[in-house]
C-alpha cells in the first residue's frame, strides 16, 4: 500500500503570520488613547506608536503608547494598561508617566542615522527628524522615547511643543493660574466659610498680625511685637507686610533705619528662646560710614527685649557659608554623579567622586554653623543675629535648622510647614530666580531648598523617633517644587505673590476681599494631591511627640525642657569680637581637629576646654532628648547621601523586599497592631472622664487608622503581600534610562556590594 510521507518541517513553519503592518500590530484595534485632563488643561500636540524605553540593554520591557504635550505636562499613555508597575503613591494631579513641564531641565532631540543632537529651547526651529527624544528633570529622571515607527513630521511637531511649553515667557502663563482659577468658580459649593472641608489649610500662612500673635505667644516672647510699618510693602520690596520687631524700636525710628539696609530689609525676629535670647535675621547695611551706629541702636533694642538684657552675637553668613552659585554647582555634580555619568572606575572612586562634589562638605558646614548658633542662644543665653547681604538665602536656612535643633514644636508636620511658610515664602525666599521656572537665568538658579531638606533629613536620619515626618514628606515636598498648581514655591516675594494674585483674581473675575489662600491654595493642602490613606505616608511611626504646641482656649501650649546650663564666656578667655554685637563664627570654624569641628559623641574631657566644647560635651553625654534639644553628629561617616532622594530612579539602587521602606512596612502595621489593642482595651474598660471609648475595630475604625499599612485581623481575607523596594513609593521602572550607556553610574558598586546593602541599610537607614 503506497502512503505519501509527512513534509519535513521548514523553519518558515515556526514563525508567526507576517505583520504586513507594523503600526496595525502595535495599536489594539479598539482601545483609544485619551489622556486624563485637569480643569483648564489642554492637548497642544500628540503622536501615535512612540516607545518609551525601560531599559537600556533591550528593548523588550518598553512600552508603546502615545506621546502627549498638554499645556501643564508630557504625558505617555502606554498601550498596555497591565504594565510591570508594583504599589506606589498614587498621585492625584499626575499619572506615572507624567512630567510636568516645570520639571523639565533640559529637552534633548537625537537623531541616530545622522549622527545630530540637539538641545531644544524656546521657538527653536530643528532641522532634522528625531528619532529620539530625551527629557532630562529636576526631580532627576531621564526618560527617553524613541520613533521608531511614529510619524517624522509628528514627532518633531511633539518635541517641539514641549520645548516651547516648558519655556513660559511669563509668569501668568505657568498653568497653575488657569487651573485654580477654573477649579475656584467649580468648587464653590463645597467651601465652607472661605476654607475647604479637608482641614488641609491649617498651616499659618503669615500673611496677617494673627498668625505672627500666635508664635509670639507660643514662644514667649513678650518684648516682641508686630510691626505693620510694610503694610502694603510701602518700605521693603521683599519683607512681609507684618514682621516682628522689640517693643522699643518705635515705628519712626524702623522706618528712618531701614533707608541703610539692603533693599529696605530691616532685621526682623525669628524665633524665642525660653531663656529670653532672640534669633534675628537681618540684610547687610549698605552705608558703611553709619555701619556702627546703626548696629548699636539695633544690638541695644534686641538687648533690651532680653529678660537678662544679655549681649547679642552677629553672625554674617556670607563670610562663612559656601555661596548660592557655589551650591548650585555641587548639586549638579553629585546628580551628575549618581544618575548621569556611566561609572567605569571602583567602587572607592565612586564614593571618592561624591566626596569631591561637595555636596555633603556643604550639608555639614550649614549644619555646623547652625549648631554653633544653637550653642550661642541655648548654652550662652545671648540673642544672635544672622547677617547676610539680602537675607533672602543662606539666612532661610540657617535660621530653620536652629529652630529646628532647638522648638520640638518645629518637628510637627504642621509645625514643619509653619517653619518653611514663615522662614523662606514670606521672608522672601526667590523660588521663582532659585528654581528657575521660567528658564530665563541660569545663573540666578540655586538648590538651596534642597540642601536644606537635605539636612532636614540628616538629622531625621540620626534621631528618627523626634520627627512626625518621614522623608517620604520630605521628597513629596521636594518634588511639589515643580508642580506649578500652588502659590508655595511660584514667587520671589509675598509683594510678587500679591500683585500676581491681584491680577489672577481680576482675569478669573474673583469677588474682591476673597482669601488668596482660598482661590490659589499653599501646597500645604496635600488633598490637592493625595488622597487621605496615600497621606498616612508622611507620619513616622516612631515619633514619640507631645503634639503641636499652640494656643488652646486661650491657654499657651508650649514646649519644657531641662533647665540647662549656662556656658558664660567667663569660663574661659573668650575674645572680645564675640560680644556685644561683634561677629562670631570665623575663629570656631577654622579650629581644625577641636570638638566643634566636628561635634562627635565620642567626647572626653579636656584640659582647656572652652565652653562651646564642653556645651557639645554635655550634650551628646546625655541620652537624646527627642523632644529637646537635638545637635546633629557631623563627623564625615555621620553624614551620607540621601539615598532615597537621589538614586530612587535608579533600578540597580533598589533593593527588592528590603531597604528603610520594608522596616517602615513592619512598623507600621506594629504601631497599628497596638492602636487596634488599645481602643479594645478603652472598650473593655468602658468610659471614663479622660478617656473616650472609639469606634469598634470591625466597624468604621478601619477608614480611621493612621498607619497606610494596617495590621491584619485574624477575621479579615487573605490578601498578597504588599511588594515593597528601597525605593518606595516612587517607582523607578522607564524613569531612569541613560542612551547606550552599559550599567550605570553605581552599577559596578552595587554590584559588589549586595549583601552590604541589605544589611546596612536596614539598619541604618532612616524610618
Amino acid at each position: 500500500m503506497f502512503s505519501l510521507k509527512p513534509m519535513k518541517p521548514t523553519f518558515k513553519c515556526y514563525l508567526p503570520p507576517v505583520q504586513t503592518d507594523v503600526k496595525k500590530a502595535i495599536e489594539p484595534p479598539i482601545k483609544k488613547l485619551e489622556p486624563k485632563l485637569l480643569q483648564g488643561e489642554i492637548v497642544v500636540n500628540e503622536v501615535n506608536f512612540v516607545r518609551k524605553c525601560i531599559s537600556a540593554e533591550s528593548s523588550q520591557d518598553d512600552l508603546w503608547g502615545k506621546l502627549i504635550c498638554t499645556n501643564f505636562k508630557v504625558s505617555f499613555i502606554p498601550q498596555d494598561a497591565s504594565s510591570k508597575q508594583k504599589s506606589q503613591l498614587s498621585h492625584l494631579l499626575l499619572g506615572e508617566h507624567d512630567i510636568p513641564l516645570t520639571c523639565l531641565e533640559q529637552v534633548v532631540t537625537v537623531n541616530d542615522t545622522k549622527g545630530k543632537k540637539k538641545v531644544l529651547g524656546s521657538n527653536q526651529k530643528l532641522k532634522f527628524n528625531p528619532t529620539e527624544l530625551i527629557l532630562y528633570c529636576k526631580d532627576l529622571r531621564i526618560i527617553r522615547f524613541c520613533f521608531d515607527e511614529a510619524g517624522p513630521e509628528s514627532a518633531k511637531k511633539v518635541c517641539l511643543a514641549i520645548a516651547h511649553y516648558s519655556h513660559p515667557a511669563d509668569l501668568q502663563l505657568l498653568f497653575g493660574f488657569e487651573y485654580q482659577g477654573r477649579r475656584y468658580h467649580e468648587s464653590k459649593g463645597k467651601r465652607v466659610n472661605g476654607s475647604t472641608p479637608q482641614g488641609g489649610l491649617r498651616t499659618p500662612i503669615f500673611d496677617r498680625p494673627s498668625d505672627w500673635d500666635r508664635e509670639i505667644k507660643r514662644t514667649g516672647a513678650s518684648e516682641w511685637r508686630v510691626c505693620s510699618i510694610n503694610e502694603s510693602y510701602a518700605v521693603s520690596p521683599s519683607l512681609p507686610e507684618f514682621i516682628v520687631v522689640p517693643v522699643s524700636l518705635a515705628d519712626q525710628d524702623l522706618k528712618q533705619l531701614s533707608v541703610f539696609f539692603t533693599n529696605q530689609r530691616i532685621p526682623s525676629w525669628c524665633w524665642n528662646h525660653p531663656n529670653g535670647s532672640a534669633l534675628v535675621r537681618m540684610a547687610s547695611i549698605s552705608d558703611p560710614l553709619h555701619q556702627r551706629k546703626i548696629e548699636q541702636k539695633i544690638f541695644t533694642a534686641i538687648t533690651k527685649s532680653h529678660p537678662q538684657r544679655s549681649e547679642v552675637v552677629k553672625s554674617d553668613l556670607d563670610k562663612i557659608l559656601p555661596n548660592i552659585l557655589d551650591i548650585q554647582s555641587s548639586f549638579v555634580k553629585v546628580r551628575q554623579i549618581c544618575v548621569i555619568d556611566p561609572f567605569e572606575e571602583s567602587e572607592e572612586r565612586w564614593l571618592t567622586s561624591i566626596e569631591n562634589s561637595r555636596w555633603l562638605e556643604y550639608v555639614r558646614a550649614f549644619l555646623k554653623l547652625s549648631a554653633e548658633m544653637v550653642f550661642q542662644l541655648d548654652g550662652k543665653n545671648v540673642s544672635v543675629i544672622l547677617q547676610e547681604e539680602e537675607d533672602r538665602d543662606l539666612n532661610c536656612v540657617v535660621s530653620s535648622l536652629v529652630q529646628l535643633m532647638l522648638d520640638p514644636h518645629y518637628r510637627s508636620l504642621i509645625g514643619f510647614q509653619c517653619l518653611v511658610q514663615k522662614e523662606w515664602v514670606m521672608a522672601g525666599h526667590r523660588f521663582l530666580d532659585r528654581c528657575n521656572h521660567l528658564k530665563k537665568n541660569d545663573k540666578e538658579e540655586s538648590a538651596l531648598f534642597m540642601l536644606f531638606l537635605d539636612c532636614v533629613w540628616q538629622m531625621m536620619n540620626q534621631y528618627p523617633a523626634a520627627f512626625e515626618f518621614t522623608e517620604t514628606y520630605l521628597t513629596v515636598l521636594s518634588d511639589s517644587m515643580w508642580i506649578p498648581l500652588f502659590s508655595t514655591f511660584l514667587f520671589n516675594s509675598p509683594k510678587q505673590r500679591a500683585q500676581h494674585m491681584m491680577d489672577f483674581a481680576k482675569n478669573k473675575a474673583i469677588p474682591q476681599g476673597e482669601d488668596q489662600v482660598v482661590y490659589f491654595p499653599p501646597v500645604w493642602d496635600w488633598s490637592q494631591q493625595f488622597s487621605t490613606k496615600d497621606q498616612t505616608l508622611f507620619n513616622n511611626p516612631m515619633y514619640v511627640g507631645k503634639g503641636v504646641a499652640c494656643v488652646q482656649n486661650g491657654e499657651v501650649k508650649t514646649f519644657r525642657r531641662t533647665k540647662q546650663k549656662t556656658y558664660s564666656s567667663t569660663l574661659r578667655g573668650t575674645p572680645a569680637s564675640l560680644r556685644n554685637g561683634l561677629k562670631v563664627g570665623e575663629e570656631t570654624l577654622t579650629r581644625r581637629g577641636s570638638l566643634m569641628s566636628e561635634l562627635r559623641s565620642d567626647y572626653s574631657p579636656v584640659k582647656d576646654e572652652s565652653p562651646a566644647e564642653r556645651f557639645f560635651r554635655d550634650c551628646f553625654s546625655r541620652p537624646a532628648d527627642q523632644q529637646g534639644l537635638l545637635i546633629p553628629l557631623l563627623a564625615p561617616s555621620h553624614v551620607t547621601l540621601w539615598k532615597l532622594y537621589f538614586l530612587r530612579w535608579v533600578p540597580e539602587a533598589c533593593i527588592p523586599k528590603g531597604g528603610s521602606s520594608t522596616a517602615y512596612h513592619k512598623l507600621s502595621q506594629l504601631v497599628d497592631e497596638i492602636e487596634i489593642l488599645q481602643n479594645q482595651l478603652r472598650q473593655y474598660k468602658g468610659r471614663s472622664p479622660g478617656n473616650t471609648p472609639l469606634p469598634s475595630p470591625s466597624g468604621p475604625l478601619s477608614d480611621q487608622r493612621r498607619m497606610y499599612f494596617k495590621a491584619c485581623s485574624p477575621h479579615d481575607p487573605p490578601t498578597p503581600p504588599d511588594f515593597l523596594t528601597s525605593s518606595f513609593p516612587f517607582t523607578p521602572m522607564g524613569n531612569l534610562c541613560r542612551r547606550s550607556v552599559h550599567g550605570t553610574p553605581i552599577s559596578k558598586f552595587l554590584n559588589g556590594a549586595r549583601i552590604w546593602l541589605s544589611t546596612e541599610t536596614l539598619a541604618n537607614d532612616s524610618l
